[in-house]
């Protein structure tokens, strides 16, 4: 059961979304000290969560972004140990999850440069046009409350199965969009159920395999994961929507006939990795 209720912690703190919860922020020492914005004032809390997500990236339709900027996620999270299920608390702060815009390359219009230049050169070329008029950044909200993630920390553990169901919304930032360009909302969300295991997409994406990762424990109830990667390629994503503000009607188009939406399921991949501090919340709350 303590692999279970771990493997939930862990499938909760790879990505998942801001909660509205707001508090005074904790001051835990030592080994927690980056559990500052545990809900410790949550009273069923069982764990308290800080994870960094570094790699893995996004695919939808014609737009591929990789996760480049570090990506933080603190919480805790609940157990309901008869059903083996996790059920994550927001930060104490209410600022669960950083916001953190990713770089689409080569921008709206997806200008890059030519493989065959210089390194220096085409470095130059590309921060040019990802920073300019054309430059857009990609965000990945939660479309709905925290309640609505699904964990199964069983499938996670045993690498079969779904393990993470996120209800999600992609936002399209820079000048020209405005700042209301999704794709996804909260009634009409992009759905990924990601697995640590072996997909199974419709053609013409192939199968590709997660992992649950590697465990190690350490002192005073502190358990860090390393290697993990949650993965799914069978996901449909809607049409963009509010783009342009009050051009949306001519603008919306544009933006699917460049990224290539709506994208059907099996023409979509997301791949989620990161590392983890899991800590005990009476043994967080006792470093302070």
């Amino acid at each position: 059961m303590k692999r279970l209720l771990i493997a939930t912690a862990v499938v909760a703190a790879m990505l998942v979304p801001a909660s509205q919860a707001l508090g005074s922020s904790h001051h835990p020492t030592g080994e927690f000290i980056n559990m500052g914005e545990c809900p410790l004032s949550h009273p069923a809390l069982v764990f308290c969560t800080f994870s960094e997500s570094t790699g893995g990236f996004f695919q939808i339709g014609k737009k591929t972004v990789p996760l480049k900027n570090p990506v933080i996620l603190q919480g805790g999270l609940e157990v309901n140990e008869a059903e083996e299920k996790g059920i994550f608390v927001g930060a104490e702060n209410g600022e669960t999850l950083s916001k953190t815009p990713q770089t689409v390359p080569g921008g709206l219009l997806g200008i890059e440069a030519p493989s065959w230049w210089p390194t220096f050169l085409k470095n130059l070329f590309n921060e040019f046009i990802n920073k300019g008029a054309t430059g857009v950044t990609a965000t990945v909200e939660l479309a709905g409350p925290a309640s609505a993630i699904e964990v199964n920390p069983e499938n996670i553990l045993f690498e079969t199965g779904i393990g993470l169901s996120l209800p999600t919304k992609i936002k399209l930032s820079n000048g020209f969009l405005g700042n209301n360009c999704y794709i996804g909302s909260n009634s009409k969300p992009v759905t990924i159920a990601f697995t640590s295991g072996a997909t199974s997409p419709p053609p013409p994406n192939k199968s590709i395999h997660g992992s649950a990762g590697t465990f190690f424990s350490g002192p005073e109830g502190l358990t860090r994961l390393s290697g993990g990667k949650l993965v799914n390629n069978s996901f449909a994503a809607p049409g963009a929507s509010g783009c342009g503000g009050l051009f949306a009607f001519l603008v919306d188009p544009f933006v699917n006939e460049l990224v290539g939406l709506p994208s059907p399921a099996g023409t979509n991949t997301a791949i989620l990795e990161g590392k983890l501090e899991l800590a005990e919340a009476a043994a967080v709350k006792a470093s302070e």
